[in-house]
């Protein structure tokens, strides 16, 4: 004979069945190690529907976990995002996407897109809409940004490219619509930047972005830190990118909004927004 369960087990074992829904993370790095804190919920509006799919995908290169995303000209538009006009740097993708309102129905992605200072204010070239807001920095110094060459991820139209510094220098005349500094240089014209060791000490958290012989920009940020030498390799190696140049580490962040995407945690400067074409 078969004994009908009391109703407070069989849910009971129900629950043990279910996956239990995780929350997105953040990352952060203190001592170089990678922190995960959860993010806010996403609002509904980023919530993914099943008519989209996202423009990013998870990846595994010499043991690392990667997130490869690509803008396609033949899809996609690609701005730069600081601050709302006559006001303070977003500093965050919470800030922006609250200032885009509806338009964020039109973002299939967005990255940190370049260095800055204390105050989110880039410090090297910068354009938003045409408007030049930084000259481009050519001085020596310390840092990653002054690991010479660094470099600019720049275009206008559907037109997009990476090229070092004094190369930009020397050959662009006309002002892009879109265009941000940053260094140092992954790969330039097909090798890797001369100062990146193979497999160097410095293992960070990184993201970077390079542009094919099609014309598509692949945008890529590490899941956990690794060094600049096999960040470089994966654009050089798999991507197949001549030149790709080097966003940032530590506070890389990605907003996918088909994936239910938005990271948090450090605040960032400079955004490279990439949307779908109208």
């Amino acid at each position: 004979m078969r004994v009908a369960l009391p109703l407070v087990l069989l849910l009971a074992l129900g629950a043990c069945d279910r996956q239990q829904p995780g929350e997105p993370v953040s990352r952060s790095e203190i001592g170089g190690k990678a922190l995960d804190t959860p993010s806010p919920a996403p609002s509904a509006s980023e919530k993914p529907t099943p008519q989209r799919a996202s423009a990013c995908e998870a990846v595994e290169f010499e043991g690392v976990q990667l997130t490869h995303c690509v803008a396609d000209p033949a899809k996609h538009r690609i701005r730069t995002a600081l601050s709302p006009k006559d006001g303070a740097p977003y500093r965050s993708f919470a800030a922006l996407a609250k200032a885009l309102g509806s338009e964020t129905s039109r973002v299939a992605f967005a990255m940190n897109g370049g260095m800055f200072d204390g105050e989110g204010k880039p410090i090297g070239y910068y354009v938003q809409n045409g408007e030049r807001l930084h000259e481009l920095n050519t001085a020596e110094g310390d840092g990653n940004f002054h690991m010479l060459p660094n470099g600019v991820f720049f275009g206008t139209g559907a037109k997009w490219r990476v090229m070092a510094t004094p190369q930009f220098y020397a050959t662009v005349g006309d002002r892009p619509k879109f265009g941000t500094q940053s260094g140092p240089m992954l790969v330039i014209d097909g090798k890797l930047h001369p100062e990146i060791q193979d497999d160097g000490p410095s293992i960070r958290i990184r993201n970077g972005v390079g542009v094919d012989a099609k014309g598509r920009a692949h945008f890529v940020i590490s899941e956990m830190p690794l060094s600049f030498g096999k960040f470089a390799r994966y654009f050089r190696d798999e991507l197949k990118t001549p030149n790709a140049l080097y966003l940032d580490g530590s506070v890389s962040a990605l907003w996918d909004p088909a994936a239910n995407r938005r990271d948090s945690g450090a605040s960032i400067g400079p955004i490279l927004l990439v949307e779908d074409k109208e």
